[in-house]
Formats: structure tokens, sequence, C-alpha cells
């Protein structure tokens, strides 16, 4: 990646930070910026030193293979977004409009989809892998027969009786 470009987009970041600063800052709903700064730091925390090592930990000692891997990452993924909606569902106070949703079957829902879409990932990547090292194989071996064809010619020899065409 050139200079220039990097330049172009860490001045983008900066401008989309310093947008995000703003909003928050001029937020009238917002009475104290300093319980944002706690909720923030509280999320880095968590996410830094719970969740992620716990993820890690998992996919390292307990999960075989990157796409079950994969999927854990997802999964927790998913789960740390839908979480705080599933754990607030009957705190609604009074307003059914507030949390109008089911978020505890959807979040159940989106689990078992991305669970039954792993391992479909897993065998489209065993059969890929399958095809290519057939293809693969088929190639070396026309690769080598070409070479020994053009070893024997360029060496005066003639194929075998039982060879030639």
């Amino acid at each position: 990646m050139t200079t220039a470009l990097r330049a172009v987009l860490l001045a983008a970041g900066l401008a989309v930070i310093g947008y995000g600063l703003y909003g928050l800052l001029g937020d009238p709903y917002i009475t104290d910026p300093l319980d944002v700064l706690v909720w923030a730091v509280g999320g880095l925390v968590i996410h830094d030193g719970l969740w992620v090592p716990l993820v890690c930990a998992l996919g390292a000692f307990l999960v075989r293979g990157p796409v079950l891997r994969g999927w854990l990452v997802v999964a927790a993924a998913v789960t740390a977004v839908g979480l705080p909606a599933v754990l607030r569902a009957d705190d609604d106070h009074g307003n059914p409009s507030v949390l109008p949703l089911p978020y505890l079957r959807n979040l159940l829902l989106v689990l078992a989809a991305t669970a039954l879409l792993a391992p479909a990932i897993a065998l489209l990547g065993r059969w890929r892998d399958r095809d290519g090292t057939a293809r693969h194989r088929n190639r070396a071996v026309k690769h080598r027969v070409r070479a020994v064809k053009h070893r024997d010619r360029a060496a005066g020899r003639r194929a075998p009786r039982d060879e030639r065409p």
C-alpha cells in the first residue's frame, strides 16, 4: 500500500472519529459524557480481558479445524451483539415498542443458521480440495509424460514399440 493511500485512509478514519465524538458530545440525551467513557472502557476490558481470551482458548484447545474455529468466532460476535437485547427483553418500562422483538428466539435462530452453515462450508472446502487435488495430480502426470517425451526426443530415442502411436 502506498504512503499516499495510507495517509488518505488515516485522514478519513480520523475524520470519522472526530464526527463521532462531535455527535457524542453534542447529543442532548447524554447528560454525563463520563458515563460514556466508563461504558467504553468497561466494554474494552470485557472484550480484551475476558471475551477474546475465552474464544481463543476454546478455539486453541477444544476445536479442531479452521471452519469450526471460524464459527466459534462468529457465534461469539453474534452473542456479544445480541446478548444485551436478550438480557433487557422484559425491561421495557411499560412501553412495548422499546424492545418489540423476541430477541432470545432471534439470537438462537441466527446461531442455529450459522451452525448449519459451518459444516456446509467445511464440506464445500473438502470437495474443492479433493477436486483440486485430482486436477493437480492429472496436470502433474501430463507434465511428466510431456517432459519424458521431450527428453527422449532430444536424446534421439524412440519410444518403445508398445507406446508408439
